[in-house]
């Protein structure tokens, strides 16, 4: 071997060189691509980690317009819950909305709600042969008669309906002109082919400028996790069956056999969605995942701040120079580049993206959100949130997911070799107000470059390494701090 040819170089080691802008930052745009056929608003996805992404949180980033990864330490039915609750928080036009039958219970309705996680209240009731006979609603529900038992008893009979291709702002004007919250598309048999909500076609049709994440369907976008190697085989089918847009086939080391097989397998047989492997730190490793067909490669070997590689297993690149060298192996190639771990502060999202990554996966800074899974706990008089590594002993021991991300699926749990700790971190409110302080963090910071747009950040952006003493200028010092501000805190 070489002797140390290689210098490795994290956020803290370096800083960004300030240059001319003919513009004020409000004006620069944090569009970015999410994998090469994806784009999406903001450069943010929340981490496939069971303390940070279910469908609270995954909603909540998309809305933002990022996106969340569903962790794959649930069951696969239960994952794929997850990701229906995602798209069906917002529609458009719901293509296959869940439909009752006329003689079906009050109570099987019910519970089947319940079952399924729904929020929504309009249901079309069919009768025996599938065909529209009615709607159930809300308060239909509430005010329905004692002595009703089918849903025959309390739907309302011959709804208003249109046909196959109404357009969003035709469904739009007919709710509003009948005054109905609900309207059902039915082919030339009479057949539910489709279903309008007017809270959703409203959301969409009175904010065109939001900055949701929505597919062409107007559905919010939402992606989820997967093992390499046959073992969640089924898992995807699942989960494409619950229209998840993207999958990231996740693994402590992406630059592996099981990864690339599953990216192929993936790519061959699920061509609709996109795929992001890894993780990985070396352009080798991100061109061999290229060569597999993935849309997007994610770098990060132990820059996390619960994460124990480094150490345990003595492996791994410090997380700029990681970056950079996926980036450059990838350049010209369309593939985007995730950074995945490490980002602690906003001020480390810029250099993420300057060395080349396309958006940046969080944990620790989402952790601590209301939408995270997480418990949240009392110390000390102030709330925490539990937080905890995909390889920490606690989540071996209670997933297959985690157990198979670190290659031990087969070992008892007494012999469990943990890559990661447990700990918890300070409650920060709603997502929404992280995204807030980190979107304006980076729209600074390219005003601060004078670079409009991220790929003009990757293209044109200057470091200057940092020493130690650089370093401990650059954070609040010489004073005792009082107050938290909402986007620091020591």
């Amino acid at each position: 071997m070489k002797t140390f040819p290689y210098e490795g170089l994290t956020y803290d080691d370096v800083t960004l060189v300030t240059q001319y802008a003919d513009f004020l930052p409000d004006d620069a745009s944090l569009e970015t691509k999410l994998t090469s056929r994806t784009m999406m608003k903001i450069p943010f996805i929340s981490a496939a980690m069971d303390t940070v992404t279910e469908a609270p949180m995954a909603i909540a980033m998309a809305i933002a317009g990022g996106i969340g990864v569903i962790h794959k330490n649930l069951e696969e039915d239960d994952q794929a819950k997850e990701v229906a609750k995602v798209k069906n928080y917002l529609n458009g036009m719901i293509a296959k909305p869940i439909c009752f039958h006329a003689n079906d219970d009050i109570s099987f309705l019910r519970a089947e709600k319940k079952r399924m996680g729904l929020k929504f209240n309009g249901f079309p009731v069919l009768d025996s042969n599938d065909r529209l006979v009615g709607m159930i609603t809300s308060s239909d529900m509430r005010f329905a008669p004692m002595e009703a038992k089918k849903l025959k008893d309390v739907m309302q009979p011959a709804p208003i309906t249109a046909k196959p291709g109404t357009s969003l702002k035709k469904a739009y004007d007919l709710m509003r002109a009948a005054k109905v919250g609900k309207l059902p598309l039915i082919d030339k048999e009479g057949r539910v082919v489709g279903l309008y909500s007017f809270t959703d076609v409203e959301r969409i049709i009175e904010n065109p400028n939001a900055a949701y994440n929505c597919d062409d369907k107007f559905r919010l976008r939402v992606s989820a996790s997967v093992s390499g190697g046959k073992g969640d085989l089924t898992r995807m089918e699942k989960l494409a069956e619950a229209g998840v847009d993207c999958v990231v086939v996740d693994s402590a080391h992406g630059h592996s056999k099981g990864i690339m097989e599953m990216t192929k397998y993936i790519v061959k047989h699920f061509p609709k969605i996109d795929v992001i492997a890894g993780n990985i730190a070396t352009g080798e490793a991100a061109k061999a995942l290229a060569k597999c067909g993935a849309h997007a490669v994610k770098v990060g070997i132990g820059p996390g701040s619960i994460c124990t590689t480094r150490v345990v297993c003595g492996v791994g690149i410090p997380q700029l120079t990681a970056v950079y060298s996926a980036a450059k192996a990838l350049r010209g190639s369309g593939v985007a580049v995730i950074a995945d771990g490490g980002i602690k502060l906003s001020g480390d999202v810029p250099k993420a993206l300057a060395a080349g990554a396309d958006s940046v996966m969080l944990g620790s800074v989402l952790a601590g959100t209301e939408e995270s899974p997480g418990e949240k706990i009392y110390s000390n008089g102030r709330q925490y949130v539990v937080y905890r590594g995909m390889g920490s002993m606690a989540a071996l021991k209670n997933g297959k997911g985690s157990r198979a991300r670190y290659f031990q699926d087969n070992e008892s749990e007494d012999d469990l070799v943990p890559q990661g700790i447990e700990g918890m971190v300070p409650y920060s409110g709603h997502v929404k107000s992280i995204m807030t302080q980190f979107c304006g963090g980076l729209k600074a910071s390219l005003g601060y470059c004078g670079t409009k747009t991220i790929a003009e950040l990757q293209e044109k952006a200057k470091f200057y390494r940092v020493t130690a003493a650089g370093q401990r200028e650059a954070r609040p010092h010489d004073i005792t701090i009082t107050k938290e501000a909402p986007n620091y805190r020591t």
